[in-house]
């Protein structure tokens, strides 16, 4: 499986980006497989940012960004969305799909496939 993130650009606070994460080589699916967006600053851990399951689409957001960010899915073309609005400076970061075969879908080390980053930066 590979997957793809893309969407990342540069946008002044308070503005508005989409990531897309699209997979592919998937062969089966797993009933708890879910897809998570992490991201990573300068000089910081990479933290969680939101995820889904796939069959069910229960979401997961991390508190910093709940109320901002929506994550979806769309299971017909194997693609998962990062809806960012209202974004910080402190947003700034590369951002990272994962796919994970089961929960807990917070948690980094939930996930055995990574895309490349895509970079997010926020100007004040």
């Amino acid at each position: 499986v590979q997957l793809q993130a893309s969407g990342g650009g540069l946008v002044q606070a308070g503005g508005s980006l989409r990531l897309s994460c699209a997979a592919s080589g998937r062969t089966f699916i797993g009933y708890e497989m879910g897809m998570g967006w992490f991201r990573q600053a300068p000089g910081k851990e990479r933290e969680f940012v939101a995820a889904v399951t796939w069959y069910v689409g229960t979401t997961y957001y991390a508190d910093s960004v709940k109320g901002r960010f929506t994550i979806s899915r769309d299971n017909a073309n194997n693609a998962v969305y990062l809806q960012m609005n209202s974004l910080k400076p402190e947003d700034t970061a590369v951002y990272y799909c994962a796919q994970s075969d089961s929960g807990p879908y917070s948690v980094r080390s939930s996930y055995n496939i990574w895309g490349q980053g895509t970079l997010v930066t926020v100007s004040s």
